[in-house]
């Protein structure tokens, strides 16, 4: 490793708009058990598949069918 490294000529990140934001979310057991698996199948952590999921819901403006009894 280098004593100094210079940084003038740096960039800002132009991707520091794109960064995740980490929340806290109640799931149920089982469906985070079913991304999981399906996750495993697909050879990529559960928690980038989920949100994989809930961005194409939201690019769709999908919504869900609720049935209140």
């Amino acid at each position: 490793m280098r004593k100094q490294y210079d940084f003038s000529k740096a960039k800002p990140n132009p991707y520091v708009g794109k960064l995740k934001k980490q929340i806290t979310i109640r799931l149920e057991t089982s469906t985070i058990d079913y991304f999981k698996e399906l996750a495993k199948e697909l050879g990529i952590p559960y928690q980038n598949l989920i949100n994989m999921y809930l961005r194409d819901c939201a690019l769709a403006a999908k919504r869900p069918a609720l049935k209140w009894s």
